[in-house]
């Protein structure tokens, strides 16, 4: 079993709340998002991404506007529905149950009485 695995689920598992709260903060451009979501370790591809805004849209959480761009083409921003920022609520309530129950586990004595897990 290989540790990178784990790590890649574990943040497939963070995605979209990460997501949503880069959206809460205002109107956002997907590669802004990207760029994000790089910058803090979350390795995202657009091919990762796009789907999961979009299925995100159509759960009815995030909604889109067209801008014209001084660079290309119309580019598409995306901000959170009234659902989306209860759903989002809900995210953070569950991130912090999480959060203090691994706190918990994790501060516990280990079973043989010190700091370290035995050797095996």
């Amino acid at each position: 079993m290989k540790v990178e695995n784990t790590q890649v689920q574990m943040r497939k598992g963070i995605l979209e709340f990460c997501i949503l709260e880069i959206i809460a903060r205002g109107e956002v451009y997907a590669s802004d998002m990207l760029e994000e979501l790089t910058a803090a370790r979350m390795i995202v591809v657009e091919g990762t991404l796009y789907p999961l805004l979009t299925r995100l849209k159509n759960a009815g959480l995030l909604d889109y506007t067209w801008k014209e761009s001084t660079s290309g083409p119309p580019r598409k921003y995306y901000t959170l529905t009234q659902v989306g920022q209860e759903f989002l609520h809900q995210l953070r309530l569950t991130w912090e149950e999480v959060s203090d129950s691994i706190r918990i586990i994790r501060q516990k004595p280990h079973l043989n009485g010190t700091d370290t897990p035995p050797h095996q």
